[in-house]
C-alpha cells in the first residue's frame, strides 16, 4: 500500500485494528505510528484520527495546507491536539533514551513544508539522524532543522498569534518555494560544516553522535560515582565518631 493511501487508511481505523508493528500509541484524537522509513534512531508519525461526523473531514487533512484552508479555528484546534499528543510521545522517547542509552538528546517535532498530498502527519524524531534509511540529499534536507523545509510545531503554532497579514503569508505554503530548499547544499545542522556528499555527511553525523554519546556516558559515570560517594560518606563518618567515643 502506498503512503498516499496507507496513512489515510490508518487514520480511519480503530487503533485496535492496527498491528503492534505499526501502532505505537493512540488517543481519542490521534494515532502515533512507527515511521516506515525512519531517518533517526527514534522516528514516529502522529496522525489526526478521522471520525464520522467530525467538522474536519478526511479531505481537509490531506496536508498542512488543506487544513489551513478549512479555517483558522479548525486548524488551530487540530494542531493543538496533535502537539499535545506529540509532547507525550516525546516524553516516552526520552524515557526510552534514558533507559537504553543512559542520557537524553534533542527531539524535533514538526511538519514537512511541502508534503505530497497524503494524510497530515507530525514527525517526532531524535536529532541524531543516524539511520541507514537516510540515503540522499532530499532525505537530509527535509529534516535539517535549520533549513526551513522542516517546520517546527512551535513555529507553526506561533502563526496563530501573529498579525493577520503574516498569518496569511505563512499559510500559503508555496510548494515550489519549499521544494527549492531540498536542493540546497549539504551542511551539518550542528556545526554547519559543508559536506561533499551524503556518505561524507553521514560519517560526520555519526562522529557527532559518537562524541555526544561518549561525553554523556562520562558525565553519567561521574554522577554515579559522586552519588555513590555521598551515600557511603555518612557511614564512614558514623564509624569514625564511634571510634572516637
Amino acid at each position: 500500500m502506498s503512503n498516499l493511501f496507507a496513512l489515510r487508511n490508518y487514520a480511519r481505523k480503530s487503533p485496535s485494528a492496527l498491528p503492534q508493528s505499526i501502532l505505537f500509541s493512540s488517543s481519542p484524537r490521534s494515532l502515533t505510528i512507527y515511521d516506515s522509513y525512519p531517518k533517526s534512531i527514534f522516528h514516529f508519525l502522529v496522525l489526526p484520527r478521522v471520525k464520522t461526523g467530525s467538522l474536519v473531514g478526511i479531505d481537509d487533512l490531506e496536508s498542512l495546507k488543506t487544513l489551513f484552508a478549512r479555517g483558522r479555528e479548525s486548524a488551530q484546534h487540530v494542531l493543538n491536539a496533535l502537539n499535545e499528543d506529540a509532547q507525550e510521545v516525546k516524553r516516552e522517547i526520552e524515557q526510552e533514551m534514558q533507559e537504553r542509552y543512559g542520557f537524553k538528546w534533542p527531539i524535533w517535532i514538526g511538519f514537512h513544508g511541502a508534503p505530497s498530498m497524503h494524510h497530515l502527519h507530525l514527525h517526532v524524531l531524535s536529532s541524531d539522524l543516524c539511520s541507514e534509511r537516510l540515503k540522499n540529499k532530499k532525505h537530509y534536507n527535509s529534516f535539517n532543522p535549520k533549513l526551513g523545509f522542516f517546520l517546527h510545531i512551535d513555529d507553526v503554532l506561533s502563526w496563530f498569534d501573529s498579525e493577520p497579514s503574516y498569518y496569511q503569508e505563512m499559510i500559503k505554503l508555496d510548494q515550489k518555494a519549499y521544494e527549492k530548499l531540498l536542493k540546497e547544499d549539504l551542511l551539518c545542522w550542528k556545526c554547519e560544516a559543508p559536506m561533499k556528499n551524503i556518505p561524507n555527511l553521514k560519517a560526520h553525523l555519526q562522529e557527532e553522535w559518537d562524541k555526544v554519546s561518549k561525553r554523556e556516558k562520562v558525565k553519567a559515570e561521574r554522577k554515579r560515582k559522586l552519588e555513590e560517594k555521598q551515600t557511603t560518606e555518612p557511614e564512614h563518618i558514623e564509624k569514625k565518631v564511634k571510634l572516637d567515643d
